[in-house]
């Protein structure tokens, strides 16, 4: 995660900007911990998305792992965090590069797409992996395909929830984003 931390420290945010990321952050740990009694089914990766949408991959990874972080003050601090903010972050990395700028539009069809594919990909399948590591799992197929299949429901719900929350509220998100930046005079990088 240095090399992501990095980038964001070089470049001049705005601290317009970093208020705006911080609301974010606060406002995915605050839904993560909303529906607490859902299991998977969390809002974090739909802002995530969102953040990275408006305002690039950088700003979309420090979203993800910094709500991956704060959010574990909740619900406990573990070796599988440092997991949670790199998967989480690598969402918001992801859609900063396919919609900020990049060769997608971030129509409310896309990013439920992007949405639900990237939770159940990028963040399924990396994080089972860490689980795998964490657990002191020998990496054998057997093994692998164990925790894969284990795993898929949760996945296949949290991958759910994603498309849902992109659904209801990547729009309007959107527009009040844009309505920020525009106030506030907010530079995209």
């Amino acid at each position: 995660m240095i090399p992501f931390f990095a980038v964001f420290e070089r470049r001049r945010s705005q601290a317009r900007e970093l208020v705006v990321l911080a609301t974010l952050s606060a406002l995915a740990v605050a839904g993560r911990v909303a529906f607490f009694f859902l299991p998977q089914f969390k809002p974090v990766c739909a802002i995530v998305v969102i953040a990275g949408a408006c305002f690039g991959g950088e700003s979309g990874f420090l979203v993800g792992a910094v709500a991956g972080f704060v959010s574990n003050f909740f619900f406990g601090q573990g070796p599988y965090t440092p997991w949670q903010m790199f998967c989480f972050g690598i969402v918001g990395f992801v859609a900063g590069l396919l919609f900020h700028k990049g060769p997608l539009k971030p129509t409310r069809g896309a990013l439920c797409v992007y949405g639900g594919i990237s939770t159940f990909v990028l963040y399924g399948g990396v994080i089972n992996l860490g689980s795998l590591l964490i657990m002191g799992m020998p990496l054998t197929p057997a093994a692998i395909i164990a925790c894969y299949a284990s795993a898929l429901p949760f996945d296949l719900v949290h991958a759910a929830a994603s498309v849902f929350f992109l659904f209801v509220l990547g729009a309007p998100m959107q527009q009040k984003i844009e309505r920020i930046k525009t106030k506030y005079g907010l530079i995209s990088p």
